[in-house]
């Protein structure tokens, strides 16, 4: 395990200077993209979504590491992100796949991003703010049971495809839609979506009077599950993390994914405290007899949310139960024996055999995988590790 600290100084030259971090494994980034790519045909491209800085991993290693393993392409959320990825010097393609602002469509051409078309409206608005009439590449979205983005009838279709031929300096690249329910058992309402996709495919393309390049539906759980939805492109999101898209399916699973984020800390202070001591505000912990009570530097500002209080974290490959309640910048632990000041704790990953998953603190906190990364914040640096050495260093608090 990384042994960082005051003195931490990684080959980057990069410095943070506090007692908490996460190590985000690019290996198991890597591994899981070539398995996937094990299981497509050879005709059919990876897009890695990298959206939310690549769910709290870090969006230009991550995009970087996926690329590496084989993806063709990637996809974010805004155009915000795709711009970032790139003043990064990425150059291969992107898709945002959600709202652009119509004006804003000759700075992602001009960059050579892809934007979602789903309406009239936003096309006749981004061809009025078009000044230079460049070629804007476009995937249009369908709606087949999402209600997010995306054209829903036949008649909201038919008037895209009219502008779209009115304005030939916008290129259909691609056709998308979304899933609601890929990672659920019941797999009635996801079929029903992928007809839907299926018609509204060859709809298009009719009226069109050609080919769509790229068509794309499956995300992760359809990806990994269903082999005769692929088309000829598949968004690998949660899964390239080395998270199920749900508990129910995680059996389901065609090979097994590696979990790439882990969370760290050290204890800075530690002190018996006698039988009745309260533990942090309001005092909701007292302590049953004398106790060893460690302190750790994290807290909800670290999107180590309240909510965790009472949950447990690894010390020394033991389990530890957080005590009192979690404050702004850190949190309080019981201890079954006095250790040293330094010592590692791990709120999520492995010490020896013991493991605290990701899935483990969603289900303490009742909600979903994805959620857990994506909250904590940027204030935590990310240590960036391949091939069992550190090659980077992300602090947003305080960049070299």
């Amino acid at each position: 395990m990384l042994e960082v600290g005051i003195h931490m100084h990684d080959s980057t030259g990069d410095l943070f200077y506090r007692d908490t971090w996460v190590e985000v494994d690019l290996d198991a980034i890597e591994a899981n993209v070539r398995q996937l790519k094990k299981l497509l045909p050879s005709n059919v491209q990876v897009m890695a979504v990298v959206k939310a800085n690549g769910y709290g991993h870090g969006a230009v290693q991550v995009a970087e590491a996926a690329m590496e393993a084989g993806a063709d392409m990637l996809g974010v959320a805004l155009l915000d992100e795709a711009l970032a990825l790139r003043k990064a010097g990425i150059v291969a393609p992107i898709l945002v796949l959600g709202y652009v602002r119509p004006e804003n469509a000759d700075l992602a051409a001009e960059n050579n991003i892809a934007v979602t078309v789903f309406q009239r409206e936003w096309l006749e608005k981004a061809a009025a703010a078009t000044k230079s009439q460049q070629k804007i590449t476009c995937h249009i979205k369908i709606d087949t049971g999402m209600g997010r983005l995306g054209i829903r009838t036949a008649e909201e279709g038919k008037a895209l495809v009219n502008l779209l031929k009115k304005y030939p300096f916008f290129e259909v690249q691609g056709i998308f839609t979304h899933f609601a329910t890929a990672d659920e058992l019941n797999t009635s309402y996801q079929e029903n979506q992928q007809k839907l996709f299926a018609a509204a495919v060859a709809e298009i393309e009719r009226l069109l009077e050609k080919e769509i390049p790229v068509k794309h539906c499956s995300n992760s759980a359809a990806a990994l599950r269903f082999s005769d939805q692929y088309y000829n492109l598949i968004r690998f999101g949660i899964s390239m993390y080395g998270l199920s898209p749900s508990r129910e399916i995680k059996p389901l699973l065609p090979f097994p994914l590696q979990e790439a984020f882990s969370l760290h800390s050290k204890i800075t202070r530690v002190k018996q405290m006698p039988e009745g001591a309260g533990i942090s505000y309001g005092a909701t912990y007292k302590t049953s007899e004398e106790e060893w009570i460690g302190t750790i530097p994290i807290g909800y500002a670290d999107g180590w949310i309240r909510a965790n209080s009472g949950g447990e974290v690894l010390v020394k490959g033991k389990k530890a139960t957080i005590v009192g309640r979690i404050c702004m910048d850190q949190l309080m632990i019981t201890l079954p024996e006095k250790v040293d000041v330094g010592t590692v704790v791990t709120l999520i990953g492995k010490q020896g055999s013991v493991r605290i998953s990701m899935d483990d603190v969603a289900a303490r906190l009742n909600t979903i995988n994805y959620e857990i990364p994506c909250t904590i914040t940027a204030r935590v640096p990310r240590v960036y590790r391949k091939n069992g050495k550190v090659i980077d260093c992300e602090n947003n608090v305080f960049p070299s």
